[in-house]
């Protein structure tokens, strides 16, 4: 079997998934004025991008869902529109739009570029009043070298948005460990992220990297891809990562309903101990059983696995650790740059 795997290894100190946005020189922390959410918001008005409920209710109303897409088509190119503006509608769906669903039921509270223009930080608040935060990573991949020749391509974007309002993980070295668990995304409000971004840069990947542990909200996860994957954003499945602490029944189930995704671990630690100090969620994922999980997935999917690893100085960084992770990985043909 051949397998492919790729390494984010991170200085120590770094943190992932950010929750802390500097707005006029202070540093702000955002869990929605501290207030306790449901584990699955019930939205006011129902987001446009509710895939699985907005087609539900035309088909009640008996409106083809051809519609469907031509609907978000509109809205992502007039994201101020009225219902009423969009064309060539049946009657019923305008009636139907107006009482039951919303445009968006999100707004993009703020923009914060970096220096440098490589990113851009979007804070956006949900109809509850939480906050979650989504990222468009620039990059260029004609930098560097391919088989020593320079490498194809152009400019990128890359959008690591966010599946839940705080995280239940526990993960000592993230920021949204520290909130805790608030609340699930709606699959509406994950979409609504990328359509914000959307407004700012065109997106060529998509990367759940952001706030939660993506497959502790699977339904609402895999209905928001399926989105993604079809008109009209037409995302490929291999431009799409999902990344995890390792949740290893979700990860089998991924591979069944969504073939073709990239998958991404947060190992970040080669034996279990170690990595249970630092991610306490390990405990109900042993490291052994992990490990075999993905194998079967990478056999099974032929994509390439990401291993995400944070250099917590004195905790995993000495070199038996970097010969323990070389040990976990032997069974894997491992492609290094």
């Amino acid at each position: 079997m051949t397998s492919n795997w790729g390494f984010c290894l991170s200085e120590p100190g770094d943190i992932i998934s950010p929750s802390y946005l500097a707005i006029n020189g202070q540093i702000v922390f955002y869990d929605g004025g501290n207030q306790h959410y449901k584990m699955t918001t019930k939205l006011t008005v129902g987001s446009i991008f509710d895939a699985p409920d907005l087609k539900r209710e035309f088909q009640e109303a008996n409106i083809s869902l051809h519609f469907v897409p031509l609907i978000w088509k509109y809205v992502i190119k007039n994201p101020n529109c009225e219902w009423d503006q969009i064309p060539n509608l049946p009657s019923a769906a305008y009636s139907l739009l107006k009482s039951k669903f919303t445009t968006f039921t999100s707004t993009l509270h703020s923009v914060i570029e970096s220096s440098d223009g490589v990113t851009t930080k979007l804070l956006i608040k949900l109809q509850n009043g939480a906050f979650v935060e989504a990222v468009i990573m620039r990059y260029d991949t004609r930098l560097g070298n391919y088989g020593g020749k320079p490498r194809p391509g152009g400019p990128r974007s890359t959008l690591c948005i966010s599946s839940q309002v705080g995280c239940k993980m526990g993960c000592k070295f993230c920021a949204t460990g520290s909130m805790g668990f608030k609340n699930n995304l709606s699959s509406g409000e994950i979409v609504e992220q990328l359509v914000h971004a959307t407004q700012l840069s065109q997106i060529r990947n998509v990367v759940f990297m952001g706030m939660g542990e993506p497959l502790n909200n699977y339904t609402a996860l895999v209905e928001a891809i399926r989105v993604m994957l079809g008109s009209p954003f037409q995302l490929s499945p291999k431009k799409i990562t999902v990344s995890t602490v390792g949740v290893i029944h979700a990860i089998n189930k991924l591979q069944r309903d969504l073939p073709g995704l990239n998958l991404a671990v947060s190992l970040h630690a080669p034996v279990q101990d170690i990595r249970c100090h630092i991610m306490p969620a390990a405990r109900a994922f042993p490291l052994e059983k992990l490990m075999d999980a993905l194998q079967v997935y990478q056999k099974n999917s032929q994509q390439k696995i990401f291993i995400e690893y944070i250099m917590l100085d004195g905790v995993n960084d000495e070199e038996q650790h970097a010969h323990q992770l070389g040990k976990l990985l032997e069974a894997f043909e491992v492609e290094g740059d």
